[in-house]
């Protein structure tokens, strides 16, 4: 039985990722995934303190976001396939596909059944974010080197290891990363896609998520 404060608008129930068999656009439920996404660890929990999915999501959103050089339309798009990639995390519960190349946003390599799974939920959740099925590959490749940055950022931040060294092609961001709790990685994720999704996304978000513009100004600093 859920008990709620006096005057408390019940909150509806959550249509939780499940079965990542047969993912359909209809099963998305972008709330209950940002829940799911920020209570899984990135790296599978190999950091010194905790930084969720959902957390580094906003982070490359934002910095997409950031980028000069394009127009408006394509800047926010990008900005929104940029915090979903992950999405297939929510319902692979934090494995990878079979390579790590395949883990990235807008790979097409991996052939095994994980990277099959992970590459149906990835058009399930584009098509109920409104987004095209597919990126062009020069967004693709755009996505790519943000996605990489941020985890020499990672590296540099939360596991303290270099972030540029051998074998280290990628530097990492200005901003710096911080541990922040689930909760608040959920809110500032639903904030960024009301953001970015606007009225075309009915979400199931019950409440305020917080304010867009902050992002996640709690989580890094310049």
């Amino acid at each position: 039985m859920t008990v709620n404060p006096a005057g408390a608008k019940p909150r509806a129930p959550l249509n939780w990722p499940g079965d990542p068999e047969d993912v359909t656009a209809e099963d998305i439920d972008f709330e209950a995934m940002a829940h799911v996404l920020a209570n899984t660890c990135r790296r599978g929990g190999c950091c010194r303190q905790y930084h969720s999915i959902a957390a580094h999501a906003v982070i490359v959103s934002e910095e997409i976001a950031a980028l000069d050089g394009l127009e408006d339309e394509d800047r926010r798009t990008l900005a929104l396939h940029a915090l979903i990639a992950n999405a297939p995390s929510a319902w692979l519960r934090g494995r990878l596909p079979d390579s790590q190349r395949a883990a990235e946003p807008g790979s097409r390599s991996g052939p095994g059944r994980t990277g099959r799974l992970a590459t149906g939920i990835e058009t399930a959740v584009r098509k109920a974010a409104g987004l095209d099925a597919v990126l062009e590959e020069e967004q693709a490749e755009l996505l790519r080197f943000v996605t990489r940055m941020a985890a020499a950022t990672e590296s540099r931040d939360l596991l303290d290891e270099p972030a540029v060294g051998a074998g280290v092609a990628f530097p990492p961001l200005k901003r710096r990363i911080r541990s922040i709790p689930p909760d608040r990685a959920a809110q500032a994720w639903l904030a960024r896609f009301r953001a970015l999704a606007g009225d075309r996304i009915a979400t199931r978000a019950s409440g305020e998520a917080g304010d867009p513009a902050k992002g996640m100004a709690d989580a890094s600093a310049s």
